[in-house]
């Protein structure tokens, strides 16, 4: 019976409790939220509608993780057709491209134009690129890069795209290529299968959004025995190497503080909080190097429409 606290009751959190708790473990899940479990994929119910913090859609090449996500939800998932379009020059794009609508929408000359710097690129490629700039460039072009994504990326992450790993890149945008997208646009694949995830038709959705899947993951830890509390902030992480064990210290929604102790620790807090709270303190490097990290965050208005037709 190994003794396991969990941070976060996000999908990390949450999906690591649940599987050691199958396995017999010991799981309490420490969630800062006094109400939601989820993380940024909870769903947020106001006056009986249901509200998704951003759209988080499931989707796996991993047959693990599918299996996974029906062993947890089964027959609360949806699959939906996938609707993504680009806003660009006041039209509209597909997504995955449809190529006489992007030709169209371009113009004749700009689409030569993305074309040849493509091709350009791939005789002339940066070597062992560095960073985001210059991994898309070697895969889309300079003129698709400039167009698309180095406004869209530097808006979102808030950063310089040569300021961004190329590793990064290769991991968001994996298997992608202007080549691989044209070829997928004039012979898409099979309803449902694809080799490259950002091309995908369509995806499986929890029926109340995505809150729903983690709802049921903390649902089953509990049923399993394990333990998930909401309001507990855990704030301090200290090591007794004599007794092998941690103990953890959190405080609670009225103010009290709470000492737990555990065999193993799971954390998904940001590690900016997470570093200087363990004790004996980690590195001076380290420390230096949690408090330069760099965390983006988002606001959503969300709108109650009561007209129904206009759907």
């Amino acid at each position: 019976m190994k003794k396991v606290i969990c941070i976060g009751a996000g999908p990390a959190g949450l999906t690591g409790a649940y599987l050691l708790a199958k396995e017999g473990a010991s799981v309490t899940v420490l969630e800062k939220d006094p109400v939601y479990v989820g993380g940024i994929s909870k769903t947020v119910v106001h006056n009986g509608f249901c509200f998704d913090i951003g759209g988080h859609r499931f989707f796996s090449k991993s047959a693990e993780v599918e299996k996974l996500w029906d062993e947890i939800l089964g027959d609360d998932f949806l699959k939906r057709p996938r609707k993504s379009r680009i806003f660009y020059r006041s039209k509209f794009f597909s997504y995955p491209l449809k190529p006489f609508e992007a030709l169209m929408n371009l113009g004749i000359i700009t689409s030569i134009h993305c074309v040849a710097s493509y091709m350009w690129i791939r005789v002339f490629p940066y070597k062992n690129p560095k960073n985001f700039e210059e991994w898309v460039t070697n895969n889309f072009g300079r003129k698709l890069f400039e167009i698309f994504f180095k406004t869209y990326t530097e808006k979102v992450w808030g950063m310089k795209c040569s300021e961004i790993s190329a590793d990064w890149a290769a991991q968001r945008i994996k298997g992608l290529s202007l080549w691989v997208a044209i070829w997928n646009a004039f012979f898409p694949q099979k309803k449902g299968s694809t080799s490259v995830k950002t091309l995908i038709d369509s995806f499986r959705y929890p029926r109340k959004g995505p809150g729903m899947m983690w709802e049921r993951a903390a649902e089953k830890i509990r049923r399993q025995g394990g333990e998930v509390r909401m309001g507990a902030d855990a704030c301090k992480f200290l090591y007794l190497p004599e007794k092998k064990i941690w103990q953890v210290h959190c405080k609670t929604q009225d103010g009290t503080s709470e000492i737990l102790e555990a065999e193993h620790i799971i954390s998904s807090a940001p590690l900016r909080e997470l570093i200087p709270a363990i004790h004996p303190a980690l590195p001076a490097q380290a420390l230096r190097a949690a408090e330069a990290l760099r965390y983006r965050d988002f606001l959503i208005v969300a709108l109650v429409v009561r007209d129904m037709s206009i759907f």
